[in-house]
């Protein structure tokens, strides 16, 4: 059937709801108003407000309520409307969310599923645009998952909530309108592994979440010039898929991250480190990044597009990591 990304990412909340009584929305404006982003349009009407819940704008203090809500045995989604905005409820995500377990000894679980949107690319500028789902990933305890594409958007939620321990789900702005085919028996997927979404022999271009597409559209472009990029989606970023990292590199010796996150203390800088480490006499080049410029993200469109990553500077990277080995 045709869907888009806040389709999917509707029909999975709604298939969640209806499987398991103990599944309620929580957020700004996710009821009346149907979401800031239309992703839980209909659903007040449908569930009701017992289980679609309109809150005050509190980070902290909805974020901790749900976090009491999944020690008290319920599976609560709680919806932060960007991430810029989960920082409010730092604390509760870090140090109650991502400890209780550790700290209690494993007596008591917090099984809390937090979505917000994430990414660039939509003239929101520098306090609305932010690419953090990396800083989360330095966080033990919390699993971080980035859905790129509309079977995952379907399927990762239930997954999810089936985790004993709290999930952040990181859902890129530039991604709602995608639309394309799903399954009509789609349902839940396996968020453990990085999935390989095109393959190649030349180079391994490795990323995840909104820089697929354009990761895709650049391995496109390298097939017209000879040069064969195979792309490793790596939808979870905690933990992260050592294996098909390792396993991508052993086949291409060349890799290129694309992270739309800042260069400096990123994500990409982990991959990378970790490339190095178990991979470096597989490497024929130096390890490429292609990460968003260390400015605050610009309102004026050409500038944003020229500080985020682009189709132009992955392909420069990769034929760069080409070229390093004749």
């Amino acid at each position: 059937m045709k869907t888009t990304y806040r389709e999917a990412m509707r029909a999975a909340m709604r298939d969640a709801m209806q499987r398991d009584d103990r599944v309620f929305l929580m957020g700004e404006d996710v009821g009346e108003y149907g979401g800031c982003f239309a992703v839980s349009l209909g659903l007040l009407e449908e569930f009701g407000p017992e289980r679609i819940r309109d809150t005050p704008l509190s980070e902290a203090g909805f974020v901790g309520a749900g976090i009491g809500a999944a020690l008290g045995g319920m599976r609560p989604i709680v919806e932060i409307m960007t991430v810029n905005f989960s920082l409010l409820a730092l604390d509760q995500i870090m140090n109650n969310a991502a400890t209780l377990s550790h700290m209690s000894g494993g007596q008591f679980s917090v099984p809390v599923v937090i979505r917000m949107t994430t990414g660039a690319g939509r003239q929101l500028a520098a306090q609305h645009s932010h690419s953090l789902e990396g800083w989360y990933a330095h966080i033990p305890g919390l699993r971080i998952l980035t859905p790129a594409t509309l079977a995952d958007a379907r399927g990762m939620l239930w997954t999810a909530l089936e985790d004993p321990d709290p999930v952040l789900i990181f859902e890129h702005g530039s991604l709602y309108n995608m639309a394309g085919d799903l399954d009509d028996d789609a349902g839940a997927v396996d968020i453990q592994t990085a999935a390989v979404r095109r393959t190649g022999a030349d180079v391994s271009l490795i990323t995840y979440g909104g820089t697929l597409q354009t990761t895709l559209d650049a391995a496109d472009q390298l097939a017209e010039e000879g040069i064969d990029a195979e792309v490793l989606d790596l939808r979870t970023l905690r933990p992260l898929d050592d294996a098909a990292i390792l396993a991508t590199v052993a086949k291409t010796h060349r890799a290129v991250v694309v992270d739309e996150g800042w260069r400096s203390g990123s994500i990409s800088a982990e991959i990378s480190a970790r490339i190095t480490e178990a991979a470096f006499f597989d490497l024929d080049a130096p390890v490429g990044r292609v990460c968003s410029a260390e400015v605050p993200t610009p309102y004026a469109r050409h500038l944003e597009l020229a500080a985020v990553p682009s189709v132009e500077r992955v392909v420069a990277a990769a034929r760069q990591a080409v070229g390093a080995h004749g």
